[in-house]
């Protein structure tokens, strides 16, 4: 308890600043949580996820239901539009608030059965959908070093989530901030000094997620596009703790299936639902992503999906269901909405406040078994 309070003392402080000083250090064997895979199916402390749970003759166990959460670290370091982001009560954007009230909402969301959820060092686009991107998130400084005022909001929301019984899928890098890498080698040092973070923390329930949708052609840095981001999958699993290493994959934009060389690569495939109007073709994507040369027995895991329906009998959700997928929501707010909607869009209410979120968790918590 005295570690996740200096903590959070030093990373939430009002200021949103963060701490830069030496983080406190983690005993070994303190950690609750560990997450790994047998097969096709998630396992969190080596039990099944969701274990004997079955929803409408569909096994549930083994599935990692999850949600799209990357602005929980978020900031703004463009003095030109970190204003957008301002809460109403106060006039200003705050990001250790935005961390704080994050932490306050998740015993929320895994009473009703949330098991995981996306971050990302780069966040996403807080409009959901941007043609240019000009707002600075980003962990990662110019030539790959990391910022300890992102590293305190992040340590926070992992140890709660270890606590909490969590697993964090937690991308590197996004399409609109990658740039601010300023070449190669720098995106491979952030690759290596996030990862050894991790291990060094000792963070046993993270998913690595190299960049979100590796195919979007916004990407600046070839290594981060198709063709070559398997190797930095590679180097992912060549950092190890002792024996230790992470698990780790990368994510195609919406509809798409991954290529062999990220299949071969991955230790999960992470597939998204955005743009995937008939629910049926979740399920073809699964079908053909089990298909791709170099498949084995591993778990899909959609972390993203705008798609909504949830009180249809047919929905993306249920058919990822259906082919033994996890599913992921992606939720942002849309033009002309209110503060209560949307967990992608700055400044952000955490909290089960809107018609939309309050129907993905109902019928979450329906396929989990959940009681909250």
């Amino acid at each position: 308890m005295k570690r996740i309070v200096a903590i959070l003392l030093c990373a939430l402080a009002t200021s949103g600043g963060g701490c830069r000083g030496p983080q406190p250090k983690v005993q070994p064997g303190t950690r609750q949580t560990t997450v790994s895979i047998v097969g096709e199916d998630f396992r969190i402390n080596g039990r099944p996820t969701y274990a004997g749970r079955s929803w409408h003759g569909q096994r549930i166990e083994g599935l990692l239901m999850n949600s799209r959460m990357v602005q929980g670290i978020y900031d703004d370091l463009n003095p030109e539009t970190a204003a957008r982001w301002a809460y109403t009560d106060t006039g200003r954007w705050d990001a250790g608030r935005n961390t704080r009230e994050f932490l306050a909402a998740m015993p929320g969301w895994r009473r009703h059965g949330l098991l995981a959820f996306t971050l990302n060092l780069q966040g996403g686009s807080p409009e959901g959908y941007s043609k240019s991107q000009p707002w600075h998130n980003s962990a990662f400084e110019g030539d790959g070093s990391l910022r300890p005022d992102y590293l305190a909001r992040l340590d926070a929301i992992l140890s709660r989530a270890d606590e909490l019984g969590m697993v964090v899928i937690l991308g590197y890098f996004y399409f609109g901030q990658d740039q601010r890498l300023r070449d190669e080698t720098a995106v491979r040092d952030a690759v290596n000094n996030a990862t050894q973070w991790l291990l060094s923390r000792d963070h046993r329930n993270v998913l690595i997620e190299i960049n979100n949708e590796c195919n979007v052609k916004s990407y600046d840095h070839e290594i981060l596009r198709p063709d070559r981001v398997h190797e930095l999958i590679a180097q992912v699993k060549g950092i190890k703790r002792g024996e230790r290493r992470i698990l780790v994959g990368t994510s195609y934009g919406g509809g798409t299936v991954p290529k062999k060389n990220v299949v071969r690569a991955s230790d999960f495939l992470l597939l998204h639902g955005n743009g995937v109007k008939e629910p049926a073709r979740i399920g073809e994507m699964v079908r053909l992503a089990r298909a791709v040369p170099g498949y084995r027995p591993m778990p899909i895991l959609f972390n993203e999906d705008d798609h909504f329906d949830f009180d249809q009998p047919t929905n993306n959700f249920t058919a990822a269901v259906e082919s033994h997928a996890s599913w992921g929501f992606f939720d942002y707010r849309m033009k002309g909405e209110g503060f209560d909607e949307g967990y992608q869009s700055p400044p952000v209410n955490w909290g089960i406040s809107s018609a939309r979120k309050r129907g993905f968790f109902k019928l979450l918590a329906e396929i989990t078994g959940a009681t909250p």
